[in-house]
């Protein structure tokens, strides 16, 4: 998993409430258990017509934001079942960042595990965010993880809580595999002790 410190990037407005896992990434896009390729299909419903043609005014097919790394998006982001696969296709399209006001608690917990920061700030704060995305792509905002702080691009600061350990988790590039191989020595000594103490086992 990626290490994530500091992200300078395009912030897309949203400004949805309750946009769900289907939303995200509809149901018949999860016959797959790879993490790639799910990118060309996020939002699909609304990025794409029946005819597999782009609708314009979706905000991620607007030229300024289809490099957008960051989403400023209403409140209750990620609701509905516990797809996997909607931070998977999240991350593939090259967000490494979500705001909103709250998520649902699967959802905001499968983030941290795929490398995607999703950061809580009140609505106010959230309104702020999501005006200065609506100036397009030379509106840059800067998150810095370590210091729990986005910064607009016109400088202002919002501070922003987010867990210790998960903390540690995203700066150091570590999912559950990661954390599991960092304690492969004390698992190897623990094994051996076992094996010594009840070689029948």
């Amino acid at each position: 998993m990626d290490k994530f410190e500091t992200l300078t990037g395009i912030a897309a407005p949203m400004p949805l409430v309750n946009i769900d896992t289907d939303m995200i990434i509809p149901k018949q896009f999860l016959k797959t258990i790879k993490r790639s390729g799910l990118g060309a299909n996020l939002f699909d419903e609304m990025r794409f017509d029946r005819q597999g043609n782009e609708i314009p005014d979706f905000v991620l097919n607007k030229p300024q934001y289809r490099d957008a790394e960051i989403l400023v998006a209403g409140d209750n982001f990620g609701c509905g079942s516990s797809r996997e696969h909607a931070p998977w296709a999240i991350k593939d399209f090259g967000i490494r960042c979500v705001i909103a006001p709250s998520y649902a608690d699967i959802f905001y917990n499968n983030c941290f595990k795929n490398g995607i920061l999703p950061i809580v700030l009140p609505q106010e704060q959230v309104d702020v965010l999501m005006k200065d995305a609506e100036k397009g792509a030379n509106a840059r905002m800067t998150i810095d993880l370590d210091a729990q702080t986005v910064t607009t691009s016109d400088g202002e600061v919002f501070s922003f809580e987010v867990d210790s350990f998960k903390k540690h988790c995203l700066m150091n590039g570590l999912d559950d595999i990661g954390l599991t191989l960092e304690k492969v020595d004390s698992v190897k000594a623990f094994e051996a002790k076992a094996s010594a103490e009840r070689p029948w086992v």
